[in-house]
């Protein structure tokens, strides 16, 4: 299968933000009891991310729908998530890792949209599901293989680093999300 050149940008920015994101995985149980949360606590946290994230999935959609700004969309949702990434390293109870989490939802169902629209946008239909299939494959295998990292990182160093880690991965999937926006603009002058 050839890929565009845009389509090689979206795939490696989501492996890249993947990875980071992919680091807490299984940890963050073990992160909200640390921060004096329980079952219940973990429970609402992680319930309040999904629903954050699928009530602005479905608004996002909505107002992305035949725009042409979906890169600039996706980028910020990238910002932002860094940004609340880097927000583990500031909570200190269960309503602020409610918090955090509320605000990653928004931020991937920012730019989640953003990057499937671009993607398919950008797709060749004779090889429609391979693309997808690619996609979907190697944000398992990224996410595998940086669930074991994050788990490395957490047992010899500390929290505090992977979620430092975390965030600086964030930006630089943010930083080449931003090269998407340079391929975009310099396709349509």
């Amino acid at each position: 299968m050839k890929l565009t050149r845009v389509t090689k940008i979206l795939l490696l920015c989501a492996n890249i933000w993947y990875f980071g994101e992919g680091m807490l995985g299984p940890l963050f149980a073990v992160f909200a009891e640390k921060v004096g949360g329980d079952i219940l606590d973990i429970t609402w946290a992680w319930s309040t991310y999904l629903v954050v994230t699928g009530l602005v999935y479905i608004i996002t959609g909505k107002l992305l729908n035949k725009k042409p700004y979906k890169a600039h969309v996706m980028v910020i949702g990238y910002a932002i998530n860094a940004l609340f990434t880097f927000g583990y390293l500031f909570v200190r109870s269960p309503i602020q890792l409610f918090f955090v989490q509320a605000g990653l939802g928004v931020a991937e169902a920012i730019g989640t949209p953003a990057w499937d629209a671009l993607f398919a946008k950008n797709l060749t239909e004779e090889h429609d599901s391979y693309g997808w299939g690619l996609s979907t494959g190697q944000s398992q295998i990224v996410t595998g293989i940086s669930f074991g990292i994050g788990g490395l990182i957490t047992h010899f160093m500390s929290f505090e680093v992977l979620f430092i880690t975390m965030g600086c991965v964030q930006v630089l999937a943010t930083i080449m999300a931003s090269r998407l926006l340079n391929a975009e603009n310099k396709k349509n002058n």
